[in-house]
C-alpha cells in the first residue's frame, strides 16, 4: 500500500505528496518505468542520470536504478562515469526496443501515478479547505449586480459541491455567473501529470485547463504531481457524447483525460445546455449516475471499464425551457436550481455605472435616465449584457471619430441605433412576431 493512503488532508497541503524512496513505492510496474526511461534516453542529445531524472520527475537514485537495469539488458551503454554523474548512449538493441515501444505508447512525459493514488488524492482534496462565507461569495461576484437571495443560493451550491441548474432568458448573466463560481472555491490542488493503467497512459495535466501554482514547496515532494489552482472547465455547443469518454490519440498513442476528469476538484460548466451536437436526453442520461454517486466510468480500447472520481461542482446553464428536455429523474439529482430574471431599472442603471467605471468613464444621472427612457419608449426588455455591449459601441464610435471617451446622450443614441437599430425597426420586428404567433394559433 502506497504512502499516500496514510496521509491526511492537512499533511498533503503542507508537505505535498511524499517522495518515493524505492521504485516499488511508485506502485507503477518497473518494466513500464524502464521503458519510459529508455525513451527519454533516446530523445536526449546528451543523456545523463540527472537529465533523465529531470524528465521522469523521479529522484536521482531511482532514475539511476532504472538506467542501470537498461545497461544490464544491453539496451544502453555507459559512455562516461565520473563524480559528477554518468553519461549514456543508445545501443542498437535499445533503438529497436524504442521503435516497438512507440508503436504501443508514445507517451514521453513525467513518470505516471496509479489510478488508485489518483482517486485517493482527488477524494482527499475535493472539498475546499474552508467553506465559502457570504463575504467570499460577494467577493467572487463583486462585479455583478445580483440579489441577496441569489447570492445565498450560489453560496449553498458552492459549499455543497453538488450541482446547479441555471435557467433564464438570453442576456440575463448565466454565463457570467457560471464563470465566477470557481473563484469562491478555496485552496489549491495536487494533480498528476499522467496515470498508468495496464501499460496505457491517461494524460491528466492540461495547461489549457490547469494553472500552475508558481510557489512550490521548499521540501522534497513527489514531482510526478503538480500543484494547481482549482480548475474551471467550460464546454458549450461543441460538446459531443464521445467527448465525455477517454480521448485516444492515434498519433501520440495515449489517452487524453475527458474534460470532466480535468475539472475534478474545481468547477465544470455545461453552457448552453440543449444546443449541443448530441441529443439532450442522451447527454443528461450520461450525467445521472456521476451526479448521484460522484463516480464516473470510462472505457479503454480493450473494453475494460475504469472507475474515476467525479468530484467537481457541476453547473448546467440554459436559456431554453427546461421542461422541454429535462425529466423529473434528472432534476431530482440536481442540488440547486436558480432562474435569472431580467434586471429592474435600478439594477440595470447600477450595471451600466459599474461597466462604465471599469472603463474609467464617469457617468451622470442624465445619461443613465436617458438610456432608461429609451427602453421604456420602445417597450424593450432590459438585459444584463446590454450595458457592456452599448459601451463597446460607444468606444468604437469614439475611436473611429478620434474623440476622447466621454459619455453623452448623443453618443448613447448613436450606439443604441448601431446596436438595436432604429425604433421603428424594432416595432416592425415585434409586429412580425405577433403576426407569426397569430398564424400559429390559426
Amino acid at each position: 500500500m502506497g504512502k499516500l493512503t496514510f496521509l491526511t488532508r492537512a499533511e498533503i497541503e503542507s508537505l505535498g505528496p511524499p517522495t518515493p524512496e524505492e521504485l516499488v513505492e511508485t506502485e507503477v510496474s518497473e518494466s513500464f518505468l524502464r521503458d519510459l526511461a529508455l525513451k527519454h534516453v533516446a530523445s536526449l542529445a546528451d543523456p545523463t542520470t540527472a537529465s533523465v531524472a529531470e524528465k521522469l520527475h523521479l529522484p536521482l537514485a531511482l532514475s539511476d536504478e532504472l538506467l542501470y537495469q537498461l545497461y544490464r539488458e544491453k539496451l544502453i551503454e555507459i559512455r562516461l562515469q565520473s563524480a559528477i554523474g554518468t553519461r549514456y548512449a543508445m545501443l542498437d538493441m535499445g533503438w529497436e526496443r524504442v521503435t516497438r515501444l512507440h508503436a504501443l505508447c508514445g507517451y514521453m512525459g513525467p513518470a505516471p501515478v496509479t489510478l488508485k493514488d489518483y482517486s485517493h488524492m482527488m477524494r482527499l482534496q475535493a472539498t475546499p479547505s474552508r467553506p465559502a462565507s457570504m463575504n467570499v461569495v460577494r467577493s467572487a461576484f463583486r462585479d455583478l449586480v445580483l440579489p441577496v437571495s441569489l447570492l445565498k443560493t450560489l453560496g449553498c451550491a458552492i459549499n455543497s459541491r453538488s450541482s446547479l441548474f441555471l435557467t433564464g432568458l438570453p442576456g440575463t448573466g448565466k454565463t457570467a455567473i457560471s464563470e465566477r463560481m470557481n473563484a469562491a472555491l478555496a485552496g489549491t490542488l495536487w494533480i498528476p501529470y499522467a496515470i498508468e493503467i495496464d501499460g496505457q497512459i491517461i494524460r491528466v495535466y492540461d495547461e489549457h485547463c490547469h494553472q500552475r501554482v508558481e510557489e512550490q514547496h521548499a521540501n522534497e515532494y513527489d514531482r510526478r504531481w503538480i500543484k494547481v489552482h482549482r480548475p474551471m472547465v467550460m464546454v458549450g455547443g461543441e460538446l459531443t457524447l464521445e467527448n465525455t469518454d477517454l480521448v485516444w490519440s492515434e498519433a501520440s498513442r495515449y489517452y487524453e483525460a475527458p474534460f470532466q476528469m480535468k475539472s475534478n476538484g474545481g468547477t465544470l460548466v455545461i453552457d448552453e445546455l440543449g444546443r449541443q451536437r448530441v441529443s439532450c436526453s442522451e447527454l443528461l442520461n450520461r450525467w445521472i449516475l456521476p451526479l448521484e454517486r460522484r463516480l464516473d466510468f470510462l472505457t479503454l480500447h480493450s473494453g475494460k471499464k475504469i472507475e474515476v472520481p467525479f468530484e467537481q461542482l457541476v453547473i448546467f446553464s440554459t436559456n431554453l425551457d427546461a421542461k422541454e428536455f429535462v425529466d423529473e429523474a434528472f432534476l431530482r439529482r440536481m442540488g440547486y436550481r436558480a432562474r435569472l430574471e431580467l434586471p429592474t431599472p435600478g439594477a440595470y442603471g447600477e450595471i451600466f455605472r459599474r461597466a462604465a467605471a471599469a472603463r474609467g468613464l464617469a457617468v451622470d444621472d442624465i445619461v443613465v435616465n436617458h438610456l432608461l427612457r429609451k427602453y421604456g419608449d420602445e417597450g424593450r426588455p432590459m438585459k444584463c449584457c446590454e450595458p457592456r455591449d452599448l459601451l463597446n459601441r460607444i468606444s468604437d464610435i469614439c475611436t473611429f471619430e478620434g474623440h476622447p471617451m466621454k459619455l453623452s446622450t448623443s453618443l448613447v443614441d448613436t450606439a443604441w441605433e448601431n446596436y438595436f437599430g432604429r425604433g421603428h425597426e424594432f416595432e416592425h420586428y415585434l409586429g412580425s412576431k405577433k403576426v407569426q404567433a397569430q398564424a400559429a394559433v390559426v
